[in-house]
């Protein structure tokens, strides 16, 4: 493609040198920089990608995309504008074709539920007959072929590649997470959303964000760029959301009036049934993730494909045909007397639904395992000690990824809330042996929660140095079985 075909929608600053030379690729990694490319400097939370501009001349970049002016050779054409991941979208976007132009994308934010919520509205719409694509924190889908993810949502250049191999595909309809760091560095800059779903707000990332109300903030991006909205009103920073959005919305609760509700509910062991009222009727729904958040997130997700005009029935059909979502509060196959429960939660909220959904139907007592991650948002550890304290029988505090924070400090930021509360605990840093003890604790009746890791199969510690962490392994390991 030509460079100066790339900057349709580029306001730049200055460009020096030549636009009309062909780009065969683009890069905003220096090491994988290719002849004839385009490299975009990218200001990182870590490193500054001016200083690789060199490398990836010296690797055959004919052009480069900057923010501040640094020496490069006269052969190079340099592009100055004011924000450089702004540019790297929307050339992105220009480079692969706008391969999303006649696709219709579904973006899903809040603090929890995202994932449960992208993976039942996949489900609906492939009982739809619609070929779905997914991409969020577990993993990246086109039908049933799977491709690895490394962060919930994928760097612009990346994206727009995805949806391209999505669209040669033949999909119908791509399901995205969209998280607050990608709508904040403008990964998603340029899509244009069919529907927008808001599932919740709590305290989470403030390691990145000053403040829940930047949180918030940056969560509500994604309703300037969509069409239609389906938006939680029993969430306050849903019903503020609600109120800004610029596009018309669905809504959805249980508590007041909505668009979308639920009522008759009954939670047991295996899940959750309720009759779901929507605006093209109503019917029972028997979900197979138990809780109250399931029910959330089903209505989310039926909002969703409500908005795409798919049909109540195929919305009943998809949701009951879900068996779980990998590390969402998903039960091991262990054949012991009690019950060993995987989930994800790693925020003060999601920790809180984990546990009360379990104290609702175990019959012995609730032993959570988990901990907090290192270089996040340090103001939720003790929040996340007292909700654990206070709805379990046991808790047994660990390590989870560390990054770059020593455990037992981690930890000790945890113990103050625990301590608020007269739940009794112990502290094991290595978290194998903290799995080990809570397995050698169980008894009849009892539900075992290990919390935080959920579909994860590694650990972060120092340096990013990642280790392999796979706690179904773990527990089947530690139970002499092949797996559970």
């Amino acid at each position: 493609m030509l460079l100066q075909d790339m900057l349709k929608e580029v306001h730049y600053l200055s460009v020096k040198g030549s636009l009309d030379k062909q780009i065969d690729g683009i890069f905003y990694d220096s090491r994988q920089v290719t002849p004839n490319a385009l490299f975009f400097c990218i200001e990182g939370l870590r490193f500054d990608g001016h200083q690789f501009a060199g490398e990836a001349i010296a690797k055959g970049a004919q052009a480069v995309v900057i923010s501040k002016d640094i020496p490069l050779p006269e052969r190079v054409t340099k592009i100055y504008v004011e924000d450089t991941r702004l540019a790297m979208a929307l050339m992105s976007k220009a480079f692969f074709g706008n391969p999303v132009k006649d696709i219709p994308l579904v973006g899903v934010t809040g603090t929890n539920g995202k994932t449960t919520v992208t993976y039942l509205i996949k489900a609906i719409l492939e009982e739809a007959g619609k070929k779905t694509g997914l991409i969020g924190t577990i993993t990246n889908m086109i039908g049933n072929k799977k491709i690895p993810a490394e962060r919930t949502t994928p760097e612009s250049l990346d994206l727009h590649r995805l949806f391209k191999e999505m669209k040669d595909e033949g999909t119908d309809v791509i399901v995205m997470e969209v998280s607050s760091h990608s709508l904040s560095l403008k990964r998603v800059a340029g899509c244009r959303f069919e529907v927008g779903v808001f599932t919740n707000l709590t305290q989470d990332h403030l390691d990145f964000h000053n403040s829940l109300d930047e949180y918030r903030e940056a969560k509500a991006k994604l309703f300037d760029q969509s069409q239609r909205a389906v938006i939680n009103i029993d969430d306050e920073s849903g019903r503020i959301i609600m109120e800004r959005a610029a596009c018309s919305a669905l809504t959805y609760g249980i508590r007041g009036e909505a668009d979308i509700y639920a009522r008759d509910l009954e939670i047991t062991t295996k899940g959750v049934s309720f009759r779901l009222f929507t605006p093209d009727g109503n019917c029972m729904i028997n979900l197979n993730i138990p809780g109250i958040f399931s029910v959330y997130n089903a209505m989310a997700a039926a909002g969703a494909c409500s908005a795409l005009g798919i049909s109540l029935e195929c919305i009943k059909n998809g949701l009951e045909k879900v068996k779980g979502v990998p590390g969402r509060f998903e039960l091991l196959n262990t054949g012991t007397d009690y019950s060993v429960i995987l989930d994800y939660a790693h925020t003060p909220d999601g920790l809180e639904n984990v546990l009360k959904t379990a104290r609702g139907f175990t019959k012995g007592r609730v032993i959570t395992v988990f901990g907090c991650g290192g270089d996040r948002d340090p103001g939720k550890r003790p929040i996340m000690g007292e909700i654990a304290g206070r709805y379990s029988d046991l808790c047994i505090i660990t390590s989870d990824n560390p990054r770059n924070e020593e455990p037992m400090a981690i930890i000790e930021h945890i113990l103050p809330g625990i301590k608020r509360t007269a739940c009794p605990y112990v502290v094991i840093e290595d978290r194998r042996q903290a799995i080990a003890h809570a397995l050698e604790q169980g008894k009849a009746g009892d539900v075992i929660i290990l919390a935080g890791k959920g579909h994860e199969t590694y650990q972060i510690l120092k340096n990013n140095r990642v280790i392999h962490f796979d706690e179904r392994e773990i527990v089947a390991e530690l139970l002499g079985k092949e797996k559970v």
